[in-house]
């Protein structure tokens, strides 16, 4: 009798520090950009395609480009003089990374003072 006791106690303890095992947190994202700096984000979705369909929904007609991550960074950066001109996007697993690559898309593209526009990260905890 005294055997159940014990055992009833383990398990009560087990099933309370599985419980305390944190949920996996959704790791799907998507940046949507367009025409005149013009962007929709989803971020911490089930799927890569639920993302960018979330991201379009956002951004409206004029955005034809989704750039998706997956525990991962996105920015988006355009000219701050021409927000209707060049423009530069980019995913990296860090964000400075990705405002990095962005940038140098900008400039390259004829971006004279290219600003990041937006940026998300997505599965990470703050």
């Amino acid at each position: 009798m005294h055997h159940i006791g014990r055992a009833a106690v383990g398990a009560v303890a087990i099933t309370a520090v599985l419980s305390l095992q944190p949920i996996a947190a959704n790791a799907a994202g998507a940046m949507a950009v367009g025409a005149c700096a013009a962007y929709g984000y989803a971020i911490d979705f089930p799927s890569v395609d639920a993302a960018k369909t979330t991201a379009m929904e956002k951004c409206g007609s004029s955005c034809k480009t989704v750039v998706t991550t997956n525990k991962g960074c996105v920015a988006f950066a355009v000219d701050g003089h021409k927000p209707c001109g060049p423009n530069g996007y980019a995913n990296a697993k860090k964000l400075g990374a990705a405002q990095n690559i962005a940038l140098k898309q900008c400039y390259q593209y004829g971006g004279k003072d290219c600003v990041i526009r937006a940026f998300m990260c997505d599965g990470k905890k703050s």
